[in-house]
């Protein structure tokens, strides 16, 4: 591991300022940032530890609002049974993302920009990757392995997909992320966060230098208590998803009101159905509609040769969660 200077602050100001420096990345609870270091991925020149920022572990569940500081732990957060009982899917969405070790230091800012599981990013022995090295190009467009990219949202430079979990339950239930960077403070919708490939795939977020996320927000809404993560991996014990979705229903009587429904595992950035939530407003969930949705929900999917099986497990994995979040409304 390349040498590096340290620095841990003690106010978000000073964080700021000093991640702003050329060649400086922001670190927190590390589970990302020091295994891409470890492996020769990223070589920063200087690394701000912001976990002395206490202020930013912060959160609750008010009547209104649910807020989340960006250092809370996913652990913390996940078993709260505030956040069980008004949100499940986001619950679920943190459980089922890794194991209690790397969740128990984890940070819920830390893991909304959490970056590709691609082999070819995170491999240095390929020269190509266009997010790593800029303009090099795209082992994986180059006939390489394709199984866990992007089925939406890649580019002629890009097919690495978004790894994530709880990103899925914010951008279905329209999250938005407080900042506080050189310029001051700004709210940015969770959904804008995230960028697509295009040409610039080292390019993964709107954030300017030195702009630090201090917290996450979503507005209450009932289709929240009626939510499920659902997520389809390799391996029951804590993989990437190859398809999940989380979704949220709101019934009157027999009749959809409100649906939300997110797709992870399959996108360049956390990915909101929407077409798919349109087929079901207004109608009745059944097995059938449910199927239905999820078939539109994939329609536009533009996979590679090894990874065209995510359209029909992402179609079955939409569908059941559905059927799930349904099924848990008891008696409503």
């Amino acid at each position: 591991m390349k040498r590096f200077a340290y620095s841990r602050p003690t106010s978000v100001s000073d964080a700021s300022d000093d991640a702003a420096e050329d060649g400086t990345q922001i670190i927190a609870g590390g589970t990302t940032m020091v295994d891409l270091m470890k492996i020769g991925v990223l070589e920063p020149e200087a690394l701000v530890d912001i976990t002395g920022l206490r202020d930013l572990e912060r959160y609750e569940v008010g009547a209104d609002r649910m807020r989340f500081g960006a250092l809370a732990k996913m652990s913390t957060v996940a078993d709260d049974p505030a956040v069980i009982d008004a949100f499940p899917a986001l619950s679920d969405s943190l459980w089922k993302a890794a194991s209690p070790q790397l969740r128990n230091v984890a940070t819920l800012g830390g893991n909304i920009l959490q970056r590709t599981r691609c082999p070819y990013f995170r491999d240095t022995a390929y020269a190509q990757c266009n997010k790593r090295n800029p303009g090099s190009g795209c082992a994986a467009l180059d006939g390489g392995e394709t199984g866990m990219h992007a089925i939406f949202g890649g580019s002629d430079a890009c097919v690495a997909m978004y790894p994530g979990d709880f990103a899925q339950a914010l951008v279905a239930f329209d999250a938005e992320v407080t900042t506080r960077g050189p310029g001051g403070t700004r709210s940015i919708p969770f959904a804008d966060l995230h960028v697509l490939p295009g040409d610039d795939p080292h390019i993964e977020t709107v954030l300017e230098p030195g702009e630090i996320v201090t917290e996450i927000a979503l507005p209450m809404i009932p289709a929240m208590r009626n939510s499920f993560y659902m997520k389809a991996r390799n391996r029951e014990s804590y993989a990437f998803a190859a398809a999940s979705a989380a979704v949220g229903i709101e019934m009157d009587g027999d009749t959809v009101r409100d649906v939300r429904i997110a797709l992870g595992g399959v996108a360049a950035t956390p990915w909101r159905a929407t077409a798919a939530e349109e087929s079901l407003k207004g109608g009745p969930l059944t097995e059938e509609t449910a199927r239905e949705a999820g078939r539109i929900a994939f329609q536009d999917a533009e996979p590679l040769e090894g990874s065209a099986y995510k359209i029909e497990l992402g179609a079955d994995v939409v569908a059941g969660a559905l059927m799930t979040a349904k099924s848990r409304m008891g008696g409503e």
